[in-house]
C-alpha cells in the first residue's frame, strides 16, 4: 500500500508534466498520437488492480512517445525493486535504455538503476560491467564506485576492493584506511590458510601500516607468530591490544596466557594479568587471574580474590565465578542452593555473552570484523564490555 500511494503521488505529476510539454510541441500525424493523461489513468488502474505487467506496457508506450516520462519510469522501477520484484524493475530500466531518444544524463540514471537491479538479483558480473562504465561519469562516479566496492567485498576480491576504495577516496576526499587494513587482514588470513606464513605476516604489517589501531591485524599477527613458536614476539604484539582498542583486551587474554604458559613463565602471566586488570578492569582479565590464583594458591585464595574484586566492581560474571569456586567445597543443602543460583546466573549470562554491532544491533556468538547485518567494518564489539556489571 505504501508503494501504491507513492505512485499515486509521483505519476500524476509526471503525467501532467509530460502532457503540458506535449501541448507545446507540433501535432503529430493521425494514428501516432497517444493521449498521455488517458494512458496515465489506464496504467494506474492496472496497477491498483494488481496487474503490474499491463501497467508497465502502458508506461512503456508513453515513453515511446514522450521522453518527459523518464523520471516516472525510474520511480516505478525503483518501487518494484524495493518490493522485491526485481524482474519487473529490470524490464522497466532495460526498456528505458533501449530508447534512442534518451539524453546522456537520463541514460546514465537508467544504467545506474539497472545496475542496482542486477545487484539485487545477485548478477554481479552484469552489475560490475555497468558500474565500471558509470565510474567514468562524473555525476555517478561516487555511487558507482561504492557499488563496485560492495560487489568486490561480497565476491571476496580484496585487492580489487582496495584499489576501488582508493579511487573512491580520490573522489570524496574521505580516508578509508581502517577498511583497507581489514582488506589486508582478509588477504593475510587467506595466505595463512594456504600455508604462506611469510606472506601473511607481511600483509598484517601492511595492515598496521594503513591503520595503526587495527587490533585485528595485531591479534592475527600474534597468532601466526605463536603458531610457529614465536611466543615472545606474540606477547610483544598482544601487549599492544589495550592501547589500540581497550574493548578487545578480552580477546587477547587467551593467546597471551597460552604464550606465557608455553614459555613456562607463570610469574610473568600473573604480573601481566594483575597490571592489566588494574588498568583496564576487563572481566576477562579478572576471570583468568582467578583461575591462575586457584592454580597457584588454592581455591580459598581464589575466592578471597574474587570477593575483594566484587566489592569494588559488582559484576554478574564475577558472581558466577565465585559460585563456581564455592561449589567445589560445598555439600548438602548449601550445594543445592548454590547450584540453583548458578543456573539462574548462567541463564542471564547466556544472553550477555557474544558480540553486538553498534550500528545495526546485530548479535552473534562469533566475532565478525564486518557486520553480517549492515556490512559495516569494525562496528561489532564484545558484549561483555558493555554488560560487565
Amino acid at each position: 500500500m505504501i508503494d501504491t500511494w507513492w505512485l499515486l503521488i509521483l505519476l500524476p505529476a509526471a503525467a501532467a508534466s509530460g502532457w503540458m510539454a506535449a501541448r507545446g510541441r507540433p501535432q503529430e500525424p493521425a494514428g501516432k498520437r497517444y493521449d498521455l493523461p488517458s494512458a496515465y489513468f489506464k496504467g494506474l488502474n492496472y496497477l491498483l488492480n494488481e496487474q503490474p505487467d499491463k501497467a508497465i506496457e502502458v508506461f512503456v508506450k508513453v515513453l515511446e512517445v514522450d521522453t518527459e516520462t523518464v523520471e516516472t519510469h525510474l520511480a516505478v522501477g525503483n518501487l518494484f525493486r524495493r518490493r522485491g520484484e526485481v524482474e519487473r524493475a529490470t524490464r522497466i530500466h532495460q526498456n528505458l535504455i533501449a530508447r534512442p531518444s534518451l539524453e546522456p544524463l537520463q541514460r546514465s540514471q537508467a544504467l545506474f538503476e539497472l545496475a542496482q537491479d542486477y545487484l539485487k538479483a545477485g548478477l554481479f558480473d552484469r552489475a560490475e560491467n555497468l558500474l565500471l562504465e558509470l565510474a567514468e561519469v562524473n555525476l555517478h562516479s561516487e555511487p558507482a564506485l561504492k557499488g563496485l566496492v560492495q560487489i568486490y567485498e561480497q565476491e571476496r576480491e580484496w585487492e580489487k576492493a582496495a584499489a576501488t576504495l582508493r579511487r573512491l577516496v580520490r573522489v570524496t576526499g574521505e580516508r578509508q584506511d581502517r577498511i583497507i587494513a581489514h582488506y589486508d587482514c582478509e588477504l593475510a588470513e587467506e595466505a595463512e590458510r594456504a600455508g604462506r606464513v611469510d606472506e601473511a605476516l607481511a600483509l598484517t604489517r601492511r595492515a598496521i601500516g594503513a591503520d595503526s589501531h587495527c587490533v585485528r591485524a595485531t591479534i592475527l599477527r600474534a597468532r601466526i607468530e605463536g603458531g610457529r613458536g614465536g611466543h615472545r614476539a606474540a606477547l610483544e604484539l598482544l601487549r599492544q591490544v589495550g592501547d589500540q582498542d581497550p574493548d578487545f583486551v578480552g580477546e587477547a587474554v587467551a593467546p597471551i596466557s597460552n604464550s606465557y604458559r608455553a614459555l613456562g613463565d607463570e610469574d610473568g602471566l600473573y604480573e601481566f594479568l594483575s597490571r592489566g586488570l588494574e588498568r583496564y578492569g576487563a572481566v576477562e582479565l579478572m576471570l583468568a587471574l582467578a583461575d591462575l590464583t586457584k592454580e597457584r594458591d588454592g581455591p580459598r585464595a581464589a575466592q578471597q580474590f574474587v570477593v575483594q574484586w566484587l566489592r569494588q566492581n559488582p559484576s554478574v560474571h564475577g558472581l558466577n565465578r565465585l559460585i563456581e569456586l564455592n561449589l567445589a567445597a560445598a555439600s548438602g543443602q548449601a550445594r543445592e542452593d548454590l547450584t540453583i543460583l548458578q543456573t539462574m546466573v548462567g541463564q542471564w549470562l547466556e544472553h550477555q555473552q557474544g558480540y553486538v554491532c553498534g550500528q545495526c544491533g546485530f548479535e552473534g556468538r562469533q566475532l565478525h570484523w564486518q557486520c553480517p547485518g549492515c556490512r559495516s567494518w569494525s562496528t561489532v564489539r564484545p558484549l561483555s564490555r558493555q554488560h560487565a556489571n
